[in-house]
C-alpha cells in the first residue's frame, strides 16, 4: 500500500492576514529609508547644474556686451573703412560711367513669390541699357514655367533687358543654374552680377550702394547686403571672373 504523504495544515489564529494599510505603511518606510541616501543627492547636483548653466549664461551675456560697445566705439562703418562714392549721373557721357551689371535670379517653383523678385529687380534704380536681367527657371511644373516666362515677356515689353533661361536637367540646383547663366553670349561684357534668390525684394537704390564698393576697392570682391526677414533678405554683388 502506497504511502500518503503528509498534510500540513495551520491553525486559522496562525494565517497571515495583509491588509491595504500594511501595504501603504510598508511603502512608506521604503521611501523613508531611500530618500535621504538617493533622492536628496540626485537633487543636489541638479541644483550645482542648473547653478553652473545660469552662470555661464550670465558670463556670455557680459561678454557679448562688452563685444557690442567696443564694436560701437572702435569698429568703422564700411562706408568709413573702404573708399566709396556715389554713383553720378554725367550728361556729357550719358550712362557710360556705370558699370553694365548682371542680375541673375535663381527659381524653382516660386509660384508665390516670383512677381515680387522679377519686379524688384525691374525697378533697380539703374540705366536700363546698362542692366541684363536673368531669370535662371528650373522650375518643374510647366504652368510655373509658363507664368514666370509670361512674367518676364511683360518687362521685356516695357523696356527692360530680361532674359528668361532654363535647362535640360537641374544639376548643381541654384547654384547650377547661376553657373549655366554666365555662359551666355549675351553677359560676356557684364562687369559685376548681382544675385537675388527667388524671394529677395531689394529696394530700388540697392546697386548704387553697393556697387561703388566694388567700383573704388580693387582688393574687394564680393559686397554682401544685410539679412533681413520678412519682406526682403540678403543680397550679393561680386565681380565678374571671366
Amino acid at each position: 500500500m502506497a504511502e500518503s504523504s503528509p498534510k500540513v495544515t495551520i491553525p486559522e489564529s496562525f494565517q497571515f492576514q495583509v491588509s491595504s494599510s500594511d501595504i501603504a505603511g510598508q511603502l512608506t518606510l521604503i521611501w523613508e529609508l531611500i530618500k535621504a541616501p538617493l533622492i536628496v543627492p540626485l537633487l543636489t547636483l541638479g541644483v550645482y547644474i542648473c547653478l553652473a548653466m545660469s552662470l555661464m549664461l550670465f558670463m556670455e551675456r557680459v561678454y557679448m556686451g562688452i563685444v557690442i560697445i567696443l564694436v560701437k566705439l572702435f569698429w568703422k562703418k564700411p562706408d568709413k573703412r573702404y573708399k566709396w562714392e556715389p554713383m553720378q549721373d554725367d550728361l556729357e557721357s550719358g550712362n557710360l560711367n556705370f558699370p553694365v551689371v548682371l542680375v541673375q535670379i535663381p527659381m524653382f517653383n516660386e509660384r508665390e513669390v516670383y512677381k515680387l523678385s522679377i519686379g524688384a529687380a525691374s525697378n533697380l534704380s539703374w540705366p536700363a541699357d546698362r542692366l541684363v536681367i536673368q531669370v535662371l527657371d528650373d522650375s518643374t511644373d510647366p504652368a510655373i514655367k509658363q507664368m514666370v516666362e509670361l512674367e518676364c515677356q511683360r518687362w521685356a515689353s516695357k523696356g527692360i533687358n530680361i532674359r528668361y533661361q532654363i535647362r535640360e536637367n537641374r544639376t548643381g540646383y541654384k547654384a547650377g543654374a547661376l553657373k549655366e547663366g554666365l555662359k551666355r553670349s549675351y553677359v560676356k561684357h557684364c562687369e559685376y552680377v548681382c544675385i537675388f534668390d527667388a524671394d529677395f525684394q531689394p529696394e530700388p537704390d540697392y546697386l548704387r550702394r553697393a556697387i561703388p564698393y566694388l567700383i573704388h576697392n580693387p582688393d574687394i570682391a564680393l559686397v554682401q547686403g544685410r539679412w533681413r526677414f520678412g519682406d526682403c533678405s540678403c543680397y550679393s554683388c561680386m565681380r565678374v571672373m571671366m
